[in-house]
């Protein structure tokens, strides 16, 4: 193939090879193939090299596609790698979970009439082959600097400032209550879109770079806040958010309703080859009628976790149609090919039995007037109440913070009328001096390309405000000679 762009006008827009429905049921494997070299290398070269790149403009990571699908489409896999990785910490994540038809490929210039190339795929294809051929290298810095970081959470916003700021000689700790290092890539994001050996690789590759993990440790209860900003020169808190946002009505209170994140979690943690949790037959949708209530990619994860153990049905009910929900078109997609039924225009009302649950009492709605964000506005529809069997109910509703002031026994941080942290969003910094903050416990649940992103940019704000402070103290010191 002529290692020349503007090949979409010949090839067509093409994924890597997908499993069929039936075998992937059958397991939490990744559903797609690696992507053949000279397919990735076509794929690639149907980018038209415009001259504004609207897929790196609606990048929240700005990465620089169009410059590495080109590396790409000539063979030059090292340098696109090298480009890949300047603006992105965890592109292999990236390219598997981000939401492309929401970012890069759903605004690429050339999507109507030819579709968009395959950004992601060949994102993950660039990587995966990085280190295959040991192109990837951990973080080392050239000198230590001898000022030390306290990151709190292990999640995709604190592990991306853990490394950036690895690079420029800090001596690194990061603090999490979980056993394992990753947050949600780790125990949220079910295997069949991230394998958890992907997760584990990076992982190594951070400890490799003599960043220091302290698992197990949550702040506020095994380590005091105050205790920790004395260690360390400054803190980032990249806690992520975990609360989850709960539906009321009667029998909300039954057995066999259950919070997403708490049944990925037991999902995962199964994989990952631990004990079986606390009550972990309601966790388990194997032989059961399985209702999940949300449209967001974590509803999604839900159904399609929820078909792989099992469950004799499985429907996601959501209270707008398949055009304002929020999640990826493709992960929709992947669930119907997978069994699972949409129930649009349907929000519950009720919840069904006598201890444990056995159905949903639910109500259709239809779409009015736009409110004042703009999003047309929902209402139900009368006398429209209809019931839904159900063994199991999983509620995919979105996530909160934790009110971390009274958790980290640390008044003095403000927080918004959310519960999000309130910082200077220059600095990163929040209202207590040497204090950071970054990824959802800033901007409220997002996607993992903004934590990642948010990571970053709090990375650079802490350098900063460090080498003037140390600029500072040798200022103070030579006036006192």
């Amino acid at each position: 193939m002529p290692n020349r762009m503007l090949q979409f006008v010949r090839i067509p827009q093409q994924a890597p090879e997908k499993r069929d429905a039936a075998t992937r049921r059958a397991d939490f494997n990744e559903i797609y193939a690696d992507f053949d070299p000279e397919r990735a290398r076509g794929q690639a070269a149907r980018c038209s090299q415009c001259g504004v790149p609207f897929c790196q403009v609606h990048c929240p990571l700005a990465n620089n596609i169009p410059d590495w699908l080109k590396l790409t489409a000539e063979g030059r896999l090292e340098e696109a790698y090298e480009l890949s990785s300047a603006t992105n910490n965890f592109p292999e994540i990236c390219g598997r979970i981000c939401p492309q038809d929401r970012l890069c490929e759903g605004n690429c210039v050339i999507e109507k009439g030819f579709e968009s190339v395959t950004i992601g795929a060949v994102e993950r294809f660039i990587t995966d082959t990085a280190f295959q051929r040991g192109w990837v290298k951990a973080a080392r810095p050239r000198r230590e600097n001898g000022l030390s970081v306290g990151i709190v959470g292990a999640g995709p916003a604190g592990l991306a400032a853990a490394e950036q700021l690895r690079r420029l000689g800090y001596a690194v700790h990061v603090y999490d209550r979980h056993d394992r290092a990753g947050g949600l890539l780790m125990y949220g994001i079910p295997n069949f879109k991230l394998d958890k050996a992907i997760v584990l690789r990076r992982w190594r590759l951070l400890e490799e770079a003599g960043i220091v993990f302290h698992l197990g440790v949550a702040i506020g209860c095994d380590l005091a806040f105050a205790a920790l900003r004395q260690r360390h020169d400054a803190v980032l808190i990249a806690t992520g958010v975990y609360k989850a946002r709960d539906i009321g009505g009667p029998g909300a209170g039954l057995d066999g309703i259950v919070p997403a994140l708490q049944f990925l979690t037991a999902s995962n943690r199964l994989g990952l080859g631990d004990a079986p949790a606390v009550g972990g037959a309601l966790l388990d949708a194997a032989g059961k009628h399985v209702v999940v209530i949300g449209g967001g990619d974590t509803a999604m994860d839900c159904v399609r976790t929820a078909v792989r153990q099992g469950a004799v049905s499985v429907k996601c009910l959501y209270r707008r149609d398949r055009a304002n929900m929020p999640g990826s078109m493709r992960e929709v997609k992947n669930a119907e090919e997978e069994g699972v039924e949409f129930v649009w225009l349907t929000a519950p009302e009720a919840f069904l039995g006598e201890g444990q649950v056995s159905g949903v009492r639910a109500t259709r709605m239809h779409l009015g007037l736009p409110d004042a964000s703009g999003r047309q506005s929902v209402e139900p529809l009368e006398g429209s109440r209809f019931d839904i069997p159900a063994d199991l109910v999983v509620k995919a509703l979105g996530f909160d913070p934790e009110v971390l002031p009274a958790a980290f026994d640390a008044p003095e941080l403000a927080v918004s009328r959310w519960g999000t942290l309130k910082v200077d969003h220059h600095s990163f910094m929040t209202t207590l001096p040497g204090v950071f903050a970054a990824g959802d416990i800033v901007r409220g649940a997002s996607l993992v390309v903004w934590a990642v992103r948010d990571g970053r940019d709090a990375a650079a704000q802490m350098h900063q405000y460090m080498q003037q402070a140390m600029q500072q103290s040798a200022a103070v010191a030579v006036a006192a000679e």
